[in-house]
C-alpha cells in the first residue's frame, strides 16, 4: 500500500480525496452507506450568513455524461452548521473545509470571521453560476477576484483559505494569479461549467433557472486543461475537480498539477464512489511501483 497522506497549507490529509460541496451535503446521509473517515477531507455544502431557500423547481436536470445543477445554494446557515453539523464532523476525524458563499463582499468577510479558527480550510465560492447576485460576477474578474480574496483572508487569522474558481472566464490562469495575489492560500478548480437543457416538446428550458450549473464525467477534460494552466499560473497548492470518477482519473489530475482532488457529481451515481477511487489510486500506485502519491504531482511532460 502506497503512501496517499498529502499537505496542503500546513493541513495534513490522510489520503487526497475530498468530498466536493454541494455533493456530499454536511456527510450524515453518506456516513450511512459508509464510515467517512475514511476521506481525506470533506468540503461542505455552500453556506451563507443566513439560511436559504434556493431556486424554484425543477432545478436538476440531465446531459449526456452530466447533469445540471440551479439548486441556488440551498442551506441552513452558517449558525446552524456549527451547532449542529461541525460536531459531527470533528467526530468523523476528516479535513473540515467550509465552503461559503455571499451576495455582497461584507458577507464573505463576516461569514469567514465566523468561522475563523472552527474549521482547517476555507473555500470562497466565488464561482456558483446559479445566484444571480454577487456569486457570478465576483468570480469572473481578476479584479474581483483579488478584492474578495483580500477581504477574506484578512477576516481569517487561523484558517487557511482556499478560492474556488470559475471555468466560465477568459483566462483561468490570469484569475488563478489574482487570487494568488490576493492573498489565497490555495485555489480549487473547477466550478461548473454554465449550460441549458431543453425540453423539445415545451420549448423551453427544463430547470426553472433556465441555465444550470455543469458538472460530471463529461467536463473531465477541460477541467484536466485548467487545472494544469493555473497550476503552472501560481506557487500556491492546487485542489483539482470535474468529472473523476475512478481513481485513474484522480491520478490524471494530479499529474496536471493537483495536490489533492475533489469529488462531486459521481457521488449521485455511486454512493460508495470515493472509497473505490481511493482504492484505485492505491492499486494504480502499486502497479506502477510508486510509494508516495506526492510522487505523481506535476509531472505531466506535454508532448
Amino acid at each position: 500500500m502506497a503512501n496517499l497522506q498529502v499537505e496542503i497549507c500546513g493541513v495534513k490529509f490522510k489520503n487526497p480525496v475530498i468530498a466536493a460541496s454541494g455533493t456530499f451535503g454536511f456527510g450524515r446521509e453518506f456516513n450511512l452507506l459508509y464510515d467517512i473517515s475514511v476521506l481525506g477531507g470533506i468540503s461542505t455544502k455552500g453556506m451563507t450568513l443566513e439560511p436559504r431557500q434556493g431556486n424554484p423547481v425543477p432545478r436538476i436536470a440531465e446531459g449526456s455524461s452530466v447533469i445540471l445543477n440551479a439548486v441556488g445554494l440551498q442551506n441552513p446557515g452558517v449558525e446552524h452548521f456549527i451547532k449542529e453539523d461541525l460536531p459531527f464532523l470533528r467526530k468523523k476525524g476528516v479535513v473540515i473545509i467550509a465552503n461559503v458563499a455571499g451576495k455582497t463582499l461584507e458577507d464573505y468577510g463576516q461569514i469567514c470571521a465566523r468561522l475563523d479558527g472552527l474549521v482547517d480550510m476555507v473555500e470562497l465560492n466565488i464561482s456558483c453560476p446559479n445566484v444571480r447576485a454577487g456569486g457570478m460576477a465576483l468570480g469572473i474578474r481578476p479584479e474581483n477576484i483579488n478584492e474578495v480574496t483580500k477581504l477574506s483572508k484578512a477576516n481569517l487569522s487561523k484558517t487557511p483559505l482556499i478560492v474556488k474558481l470559475s471555468p466560465n472566464v477568459e483566462s483561468i490562469a490570469t484569475n488563478a494569479k489574482a487570487a494568488e495575489d490576493g492573498g489565497a492560500d490555495c485555489i480549487s478548480l473547477i466550478n461548473t461549467l454554465t449550460g441549458m437543457v431543453i425540453d423539445i416538446e415545451r420549448r423551453k428550458p427544463i430547470i426553472a433557472n433556465n441555465t444550470g450549473g455543469v458538472s460530471g464525467a463529461g467536463i473531465k477534460p477541460i477541467a484536466v486543461r485548467m487545472v494544469y494552466e493555473a497550476s503552472h499560473a501560481v506557487k500556491i497548492p492546487v485542489i483539482g475537480m470535474g468529472g473523476i470518477t475512478s481513481g485513474e482519473d484522480a491520478i490524471e489530475f494530479m499529474m496536471a498539477g493537483a495536490r489533492a482532488v475533489q469529488v462531486g457529481t459521481a457521488n449521485f451515481s455511486d454512493g460508495n464512489a470515493m472509497p473505490k477511487i481511493i482504492a484505485g489510486m492505491n492499486k494504480w500506485l502499486d502497479r506502477h511501483g510508486i510509494n508516495d502519491i506526492n510522487e505523481i504531482v506535476n509531472t505531466l511532460t506535454l508532448n
